[in-house]
Order: structure tokens, then sequence, then C-alpha cells
């Protein structure tokens, strides 16, 4: 019989964290992290990690795992993961994958096996070259032109997606999106369900600006700095909420543009979590405007896909 799982997708801001804390105690479940960034130690404001006294609530899974300069694919994610679920089901806890990271959550929970196209370092040295002689710009330019799909889901600023994709194409003659096609198909290696949480545009928008405002009132900055001072990572460099804040601290931008910018990328990233969300026709999708009413919900939908 497969491991029973729940999986807790949707935008960033929308309230996933309080959601899952609250489910987790009900169903007597544990956390794991879905979120790219707070993997790495020493990025916890401006990733909104979780507090120790959110933490000591329930026991959570691959937060903190790596410092910021150390490699971190989404394939050492699916070892971990699938490690991590049998670890808590092993003990008759309910594993509860919680996280925007929409290729976090497929890499783990489907039959997903990762591109085997083999490194070609002498093409990634020239497409690096390329972005420092011409500019990372155009580099993205050409992988929209030959891998759209791809395209559409990388960050414009993610060098090291960027070129790795063209690094593919430029090795096999076939883009990245032609290779993910052959090698896999939607399919749960888990008995999961799905739950996407969503909330009305506007209301969704404003909690996006709060947090912000509070990521900056909390020390978001000397965050900032502090890594800075480390020997700021690319990781860092290329994360929604720190490469906004590293303009303002070196003076090349005022504070209130810093601040704009940021709510402005968090507004496209979240947009952006909700495209790849509703792609996948097994996520359920809940208002949780009324977070008492989409916790009732949820339950019912546990109870009758697990009788729980």
């Amino acid at each position: 019989m497969k491991t029973r799982i729940i999986a807790i997708v949707g935008p960033t801001a929308v309230g996933k964290t309080a959601l899952t804390l609250s489910l987790a105690e009900k169903v007597g479940g544990e956390v794991i992290s879905a979120d790219s960034m707070q993997v790495y130690r020493g990025m916890d404001i401006g990733t909104a990690k979780l507090t120790p006294a959110e933490r000591a609530r329930i026991p959570h899974h691959l937060i903190d795992v790596v410092e910021p300069g150390e490699a971190f694919s989404a394939a050492d994610y699916q070892r971990l993961a699938r490690a991590a679920v049998d670890d808590i089901a092993s003990r008759g806890r309910l594993p509860i994958f919680s996280g925007g990271t929409g290729m976090y959550i497929r890499a783990a929970i489907d039959d997903y096996n990762f591109v085997t196209v083999s490194n070609n370092p002498r093409v990634r040295d020239e497409l690096r070259r390329q972005a420092r002689d011409t500019g990372l710009s155009q580099l993205y330019v050409r992988l929209a032109d030959l891998d759209p799909p791809v395209a559409a889901r990388v960050h414009k600023n993610d060098e090291r997606r960027i070129i790795r994709a063209l690094e593919v194409f430029e090795t096999t003659g076939h883009p990245l999106s032609f290779w993910e096609s052959q090698k896999d198909a939607r399919q749960a290696i888990y008995d999961a369900v799905f739950i996407g949480l969503d909330r009305p545009r506007a209301e969704l928008y404003a909690r996006i600006e709060q947090r912000v405002e509070t990521m900056v009132a909390t020390g978001l900055l000397d965050e900032v700095r502090a890594l800075m001072t480390r020997g700021i990572s690319l990781v860092a460099h290329q994360a929604l909420g720190y490469k906004e804040v590293i303009p303002f601290l070196e003076g090349r931008c005022s504070f209130q543009e810093m601040m704009e910018t940021i709510k402005r990328e968090t507004r496209r990233y979240a947009k952006r979590q909700l495209t790849w969300f509703r792609a996948d026709a097994r996520v359920q999708w809940l208002n949780v405007s009324d977070e008492a009413k989409a916790q009732a919900e949820i339950m019912a939908i546990l109870a009758h896909r697990f009788g729980l």
C-alpha cells in the first residue's frame, strides 16, 4: 500500500504555514518544507522561515539543511524529502508537504526522473562568459526563443537555471523541455492529497505588502548585511527579498525603490506559483480567507480519502 501524504501548496503569503501547523496538530502530522530557499541556513527573515516557537509545535524537516554557498538541487531535495517521508511514516505520523516551490513538490511526490544530460563544462564556461560580456538578459531572451516552456518558469535573473537550460540545448540539440517531456508522467508515488490555498487577489497582494513591511521591520537588512559580510553566495544574490536589498545597501537605489521592487517582484512570483499549481488537475483549491472553514473542508477531504 502506498504511503499516505498531504501536500499544502499555494502562493507566497497565502497562509500555508498557519494552516499547516493547525492541520498537523489535528491529524498527527509532521511537516516537510517545500521551499527552495528555506533549506539555507542564515536566510531566515527573507524566506519567512518558521520561528523556533512554531517549530516547537510540530516537527519540521528540510529547513536549514545547507549553507548558502553550498550546492543544493531539486534532485537533492527529492532524495532528502523521500527519506523524510519514510522516517515520518515509520513512526506512525502523517507526512505533510507545505510550500510554494512547485518543482520541489513534484520532484518529491511524483515519479520524477531528472534529466540525465551530462554537464558540459566547456559550454557552461562559454555561456558564463557571454553573461558577463553581453548581460544575462540576452541569454534569457535566447532561452525564451529556444525553449518557451522553461523560460516561462525561470526568473530572468536566475543565472544558474538559464545557463543550465541553454547548456542542455547546445549539448544535445534539444531544449530542456523536450527532455523533461520524455522522462516522466505526473504520477504520484504516494497516496497523495493535494490542497491548494488561495485568496482574492487584492487580499493576497495586501498580505504580500504587509509581509515585506514586517520583514524589513524585523531585520531583513541586517540579515543581508551579515550574508554580504560572509561573502554572499550566488544563491542569496538571486533569492527573492535578498537580491533587491543589495542595491540599497550598496547605495544604488533608495529605500523606497527597494521596498517597491521587493513588493512588485513578490507579487509576480505569487502569480508564477499560481500558474504552476493550477496546471496540476490534482490540486483541490480552497479559499483560505476563512481559515476555520478551510480547515473544516480539508478535514472533510481527508475523511473521505483517508478515513481520518
